[in-house]
């Protein structure tokens, strides 16, 4: 087979500059990256008509979106291995083939279960995409300079896409059936399908060894039930299920890590699915650990920035979602610009900068008045999206030029699985904070309490959407005296969470700038 040119060792970098196919290649690996990044926000918005022609039980529509999730967590990191063993643009054609095929069966499902398993084919496939993608720049763009810039291309069309989607999920919603968010998969997978065999070189790691199928397992049993176990703390708090599921998922994984130091001591042909090694570069765990945090952040913050817009302000899904956009699209002007802005200051600083911003943002939120409208509260996100856009920009450049290229498909679904568990620890840490707090705060009126039964008054005191909808069924008076005591408390939860988050990112920003402080000016 003859290589494609970006990956020829003798490929010079003026030579490389002139590598006009390389950047076709990059726009075509976006399709699956947009596709990803939309489909993770915008099924969201097709819910409720989802209730309506399918008729799930409570419980099946939490699967409808959970099912994904959790195929997804529990094979990124098989599949990116995968990838570095049968070539990773095989691997990433098999999973546009796949994903568009059961994105556009799942689009008619006749029934719940039809579309829990659709969802679930879908995690499968969708495993196979992201790693692919960013394995696949690592080894076109060998350059630094280059592969910097496709790094920060391929994350703000994840941004770009995760931005658009609320939008683009509820406009699909609004003017045709719910399966119009699943089915636009198959044009958006039609061209890197198309053109992907010509444009996109082959890459694989040349002494791969064999698959180690008791690995595989290993690693599904240990993310699907920790992402199971986060989500079951997010949604009902601290419980048998939601501690056992987790406990089960940590002890699975102290096996797998043991099986693949035992593996990589031997001397036998099978290879571990997962290099340990890679986490004694401090470069490599300290980028790693950047990502899961900013994620962190970031959701975590988006988590009660919608319940604000909604509950309190009175927006719409589709409005709180366009009051957002600046702010994240600000996330995908931040990963273009700081590409040169690392020739002149080094990574390890843009890093820590860019998680010194988002703990500025926390800071806006923790110590500011939210009664007055919610201009602050989108300032403070237009300051975190900047920090988390420059941030995880170079974290993930780092993390791809620390490891060897043939190893490009583990440390991107390392990276892509980091993803995963830090917007689900943003999501089930400070949004179990921020219920407990609003749980602990909430004083209902004397008149209130009174009045309305105690179901009504449970309800009240479980969430703020709660205290919400009782108060839509209240006189005026009532009505208004619950929502300021329910705004309240939400408020004080609010002002907790931001400032653990502060703490957290002003801690973060200190270890990048001093682990990653000797990494040299970017080329």
């Amino acid at each position: 087979m003859t290589l494609h040119p970006a990956l020829s060792p003798e490929r010079t970098p003026a030579s490389q500059a002139g590598g006009v196919r390389d950047w076709f290649a990059l726009a075509l690996l976006m399709f699956p990256v947009l596709l990803v990044a939309v489909d993770n926000t915008a099924l969201t918005f097709a819910l409720p008509a989802i209730a309506r022609s399918l008729d799930p039980t409570g419980v099946q529509l939490l699967w409808i979106v959970d099912a994904y999730a959790l195929v997804l967590a529990g094979l990124l990191v098989a599949m990116g291995s995968l990838g570095d063993r049968i070539g990773r643009r095989r691997l990433l054609l098999v999973g546009i083939s796949g994903f568009a095929l059961v994105s556009a069966a799942s689009a008619f499902a006749p029934s719940a279960e039809w579309l829990i398993a659709g969802r679930a084919a879908m995690g499968f496939f969708g495993a196979t995409l992201m790693p692919s993608t960013l394995s696949l720049i690592r080894n076109i763009f060998r350059e630094p300079g280059r592969r910097r810039l496709a790094v920060a291309i391929w994350a703000a069309g994840f941004s770009g896409g995760a931005a658009l989607g609320p939008i683009f999920g509820g406009w699909l919603v609004e003017h045709f059936r719910w399966g119009a968010v699943l089915l636009v998969a198959v044009p958006i997978m039609l061209p890197p399908l198309v053109l992907g065999r010509f444009l996109i070189p082959e890459s694989r790691d040349p002494n791969p060894g064999k698959v180690d199928l008791a690995s595989v397992a290993l690693s599904m049993l240990t993310m699907a039930p920790v992402v199971y176990g986060i989500k079951e703390l997010a949604t009902h708090g601290p419980g048998v299920t939601s501690l056992g599921v987790l406990a089960f998922g940590l002890a699975t994984g102290l096996v797998f890590i043991r099986r693949q130091q035992a593996l990589a001591s031997r001397m036998v042909d099978t290879s571990p699915l997962l290099d340990m090694s890679l986490f004694r570069n401090r470069v490599f765990s300290t980028a790693i650990t950047a990502n899961i945090l900013a994620l962190f952040s970031y959701n975590g913050f988006i988590l009660f920035l919608a319940q604000h817009l909604q509950l309190l302000e009175g927006m719409s899904p589709s409005e709180s979602g366009t009051a957002m956009l600046p702010a994240l699209t600000a996330t995908v002007v931040a990963g273009l610009l700081v590409v040169p802005l690392v020739r002149k200051v080094r990574p390890g600083f843009v890093v820590a900068a860019g998680l010194a911003l988002s703990a500025a943002g926390y800071c806006i939120v923790a110590f500011g008045n939210h009664d007055a409208g919610p201009t602050a509260l989108l300032a403070a996100l237009l300051i975190l999206a900047l920090g988390v856009g420059s941030a995880e920009t170079i974290s993930n450049d780092l993390i791809l030029g620390a490891v060897p290229a043939e190893k490009a498909g583990a440390a991107a679904a390392i990276s892509e699985t980091g993803y995963e568990v830090g917007s689900l620890l943003g999501t089930a840490i400070l949004g179990s904070i921020l219920t407990a707090s609003y749980q602990q705060h909430l004083t209902l009126p004397g008149a209130v309490a009174q009045t309305v039964p105690a179901g009504s008054a449970d309800q009240a005191r479980e969430t703020l959407a709660g205290a919400m909808e009782v108060a839509g069924s209240l006189p005026a008076p009532l009505a208004e005296g619950l929502k300021a005591a329910a705004r309240a408390a939400f408020d004080s939860g609010v002002h907790i969470t931001a400032a653990i988050a502060l703490v957290l990112m002003a801690a973060a920003s200190v270890l990048a700038a001093v682990v990653l402080r000797r990494i040299p000016h970017a080329k």
